[in-house]
């Protein structure tokens, strides 16, 4: 029997992605816009630790944040649909020690490590609700009991985009409950989440994706 299409968003195109990565090595001009370098800022300042052992990083584009994140971490695997998108942070990156870039998407190539950091920056407002509740899974599954993730979206509506910043933000707090730090405003949303499991516990269901987010404050 076939399966009955979606009725919800429909996931952003892979034409998309190979079209904007035609262009150019940096083909959303990450390296140059200010509120790419002011939220690079915060996401890297807004980490509750000094160090993390083993952070993970999906989606990781021309890898400006990769490189950021790669003096605050032991081993760092970033990952990027687009081989442009590997070579070009494979280069960037080339001279830090245990940075290593793989060709991947998620949440189908989510990795089998475990890690203490998870990083969630841009990318999961291209999944469709079956895409996002698998990552959401996945990421809890993955996140070391004393771990922390952290996750941060551009809030405006984009064509490309199948939901908004805001309902990926509700989806991360139904699953992983409140963060332990957040910054919203006009352009981005930031959260901080400490793991879903204490120590010895059990990794908890995923959320259903009809429900829809909390307010947040402003």
């Amino acid at each position: 029997m076939s399966r009955a299409p979606s009725s919800g968003p429909q996931p952003t195109s892979d034409a998309y992605f190979a079209e904007m990565w035609g262009r150019a090595d940096d083909p959303w001009d990450h390296g140059s816009r200010w509120y790419e370098k002011r939220k690079y800022g915060l996401t890297v300042a807004a980490l509750p630790r000094p160090r993390y052992r083993r952070a993970f990083e999906p989606g990781c584009g021309a890898g400006f944040l990769t490189a950021a994140l790669a003096s605050r971490t032991d081993h760092l695997l970033a990952m990027e649909r687009s081989p442009r998108g590997v070579s070009v942070t494979r280069r960037r990156c080339a001279a830090m020690p245990g940075v290593d870039v793989r060709r991947g998407r998620i949440p189908h190539d989510w990795p089998a490590d475990t890690f203490d950091l998870i990083v969630l920056s841009e990318v999961l407002y291209y999944l469709d609700d079956d895409g996002l509740a698998l990552s959401l899974r996945r990421a809890g599954e993955s996140l070391e009991p004393d771990g922390h993730l952290i996750a941060v979206h551009y809030r405006p509506p984009v064509e490309e985009h199948a939901r908004l910043g805001d309902d990926v933000h509700g989806a991360l707090r139904a699953a992983l409950g409140e963060p332990m730090a957040t910054y919203q405003d006009a352009e981005f949303v930031l959260d901080v989440f400490s793991s879903p499991r204490p120590v010895g516990g059990s990794t908890p269901s995923s959320p259903s994706l009809s429900q829809p987010p909390a307010d947040r404050p402003t």
